[in-house]
């Protein structure tokens, strides 16, 4: 596959990108690239359940967030190349494993390598795509009908923040329109009777350290264009990764007062979802990316 001028994600970088050359932003060539594949359980209780997702963690990044706990597969491209049919085999293997679904973490940069092995073998439990929320719709439609639900990041109301920590233009409406699409192609939450997810969009927010006012503007945001038609995950495990314990912001994890200020928001807003607690931040939650199931 040769992708003369990349436009996947929104950063529309125009890179060359083919079987050996990644010549845009993400780093990476046209064949996927994969740190590991396996059972996960770190997830949202209605994803990871007692027999975990079903994690394919892909190499490289369109975000390349400066804080970024992956930063290992994330910025430094660690991992092993892998084909499209051997993919769907992989995905055979989980299944077999009995995970509760497959968990597509971070795939934006590979969605016609991804489309093409979901083509090969569409999975009989539900197919996840895990992204960071900076999408665009027309690469996700390339999706439409693949995935059963989507997994996307809410990371920044603040788009000077975004740019800062992400270097991500106009994050906030990007991911707004983006999430637009994802609950377009996936409908209404539906769950099993183990209450394990089926169908649906789940928006994750991270908070950050002094980024209350961001968290909060962005629950509100979530809560003006979405309503309950999506879950809300707030997830309290940051922990300094990257080049974030160079930065004189995010040195640190957050405060219990930070949190619980973000936390007070999230109830008086009525949005359904979950809430982290605040222990679980850690690098001991990070998994281990050593090629494990590749």
């Amino acid at each position: 596959m040769i992708i003369e001028s990349c436009n996947l994600c929104p950063r529309e970088c125009g890179g060359y990108r083919d079987n050996n050359i990644g010549g845009g932003f993400c780093g990476a060539s046209t064949v996927m690239k994969v740190a590991r594949i396996a059972p996960h359980y770190g997830e949202e209780p209605c994803i990871s359940g007692e027999k975990g997702s079903g994690a394919v963690f892909f190499s490289h990044c369109a975000m390349k967030c400066i804080f970024c706990q992956n930063y290992e597969i994330s910025h430094g491209g660690f991992g092993k190349e892998i084909t499209s049919a051997q993919l769907a085999e992989k995905f055979k293997e989980l299944e077999a494993m009995g995970v509760h679904n497959i968990n597509l973490v971070n795939g934006t940069h590979y969605i016609p390598r991804i489309r093409e092995s979901l083509l090969l073998y569409k999975p009989k439990i539900p197919v996840i795509f895990n992204c960071g929320g900076y999408e665009k719709a027309e690469s996700l439609r390339l999706l439409s009908g693949l995935v059963d639900v989507y997994l996307p990041d809410f990371k920044y109301s603040d788009d000077k923040m975004a740019l800062e920590y992400s270097g991500a233009k106009n994050y906030c409406e990007t991911a707004i329109k983006a999430i637009d699409e994802m609950l377009a192609q996936t409908g209404d939450l539906r769950f099993d009777d183990n209450g394990m997810i089926l169908q649906g969009t789940i928006i994750r927010h991270l908070v950050l350290p002094f980024g209350t006012k961001n968290s909060i503007n962005t629950l509100k945001l979530i809560k003006e264009h979405f309503g309950n038609r999506a879950f809300v995950s707030l997830m309290a495990q940051y922990t300094p990764c990257g080049k974030a314990p160079e930065h004189k912001r995010l040195n640190r994890k957050i405060t219990k007062r930070e949190y619980q200020k973000v936390l007070d928001e999230l109830f008086d807003s009525e949005l359904d979802g979950y809430a982290q607690e605040l222990e679980s931040s850690g690098a001991e939650f990070i998994p281990a990316f050593d090629l494990t199931g590749v």
